[in-house]
């Protein structure tokens, strides 16, 4: 499959943003953890913006450096929303409320508890009305996720807006789930060239190859984070060379991702 990358945006610890991120990724300057904390957006009326959680928020701020990255208009583009887990803050709210002797839900923890609460949010802020797809795979998500945005341009022959993110859960369900980190990413692809294209994307599904040589820091990072699997790809386009990359998916293969890049990714 086949598509043309016009912007991309990306949130975690120590990486604050597609521009202010390049050189980290591209392994020129060392890379520093530091706690991530992501801003209610202004896209929403101040109602939405109160009952937005951690995931929604992360989801629309990659989503919008996507999109003003590649001059876009968001309410333009098909999106396709993935993650391993949604709203883990929530999860754990809902079941201490169940798990209590007062078993009342409030509606907002309910509808932010269904996994396509982001992608609703995002047509509250944007409105789009263009197809929407969320889906989870797992540790493979962003994989999957990746591979139905590059169908959907081949397809449907149409730009989309790839927006993968996960957070992590509170105790006790970090024992059983970890997910190190807050990471989002987002990337807008087309079917065809335009004066926006700053790479071309090739996408594959092949048996498992070899790992990526990720800047210090950052492998433990991208092994930690489902959402982060995408690192390899992140940092072969801040290197903004000709790059072949695997990508994690289901057991025994991987997406294989080759990289044409067009002009700096500025």
């Amino acid at each position: 499959m086949h598509a043309w990358l016009e912007g991309i945006g990306v949130i975690g610890p120590g990486l604050k943003g597609w521009r202010a991120s390049q050189s980290v990724l591209a392994g020129t300057q060392p890379y520093f953890h530091e706690p991530v904390s992501v801003a209610a957006s202004d896209w929403l009326p101040p109602a939405e913006r109160r009952r937005t959680g951690t995931s929604v928020r992360l989801a629309l701020a990659v989503g919008r450096e996507a999109c003003e990255h590649s001059g876009r208009v968001p309410r333009s583009l098909a999106t396709v929303f993935t993650s391993s887990g949604g709203d883990g803050d929530n999860q754990h709210a809902i079941c201490e409320t169940l798990a209590s002797d007062v078993r009342d839900l409030s509606p907002t923890r309910f509808h932010n508890s269904v996994h396509n609460a982001p992608a609703g949010y995002w047509g509250v802020a944007t409105g789009a009305m263009e197809s929407s797809t969320t889906l989870c795979a797992y540790d493979a998500s962003f994989a999957a996720g990746l591979i139905e945005a590059m169908a959907w341009v081949a397809v449907e022959r149409q730009p989309v807006l790839l927006v993968a993110y996960d957070t992590p859960y509170p105790e006790p369900l970090r024992s059983v789930r970890p997910i190190v980190a807050i990471f989002g990413v987002a990337f807008v692809l087309a079917p065809a060239r335009t004066d926006r294209s700053i790479a071309t994307l090739d996408v594959d599904v092949r048996p498992t190859v070899s790992k990526a040589d990720l800047p210090e820091g950052l492998a433990a990072l991208c092994e930690g984070v489902p959402a982060a699997r995408s690192l390899p790809l992140l940092c072969a386009l801040a290197r903004a060379l000709a790059a072949e990359v695997s990508i994690d998916y289901l057991d025994g293969m991987s997406v294989s991702a080759v990289i044409e890049p067009l002009r700096p990714t500025d």
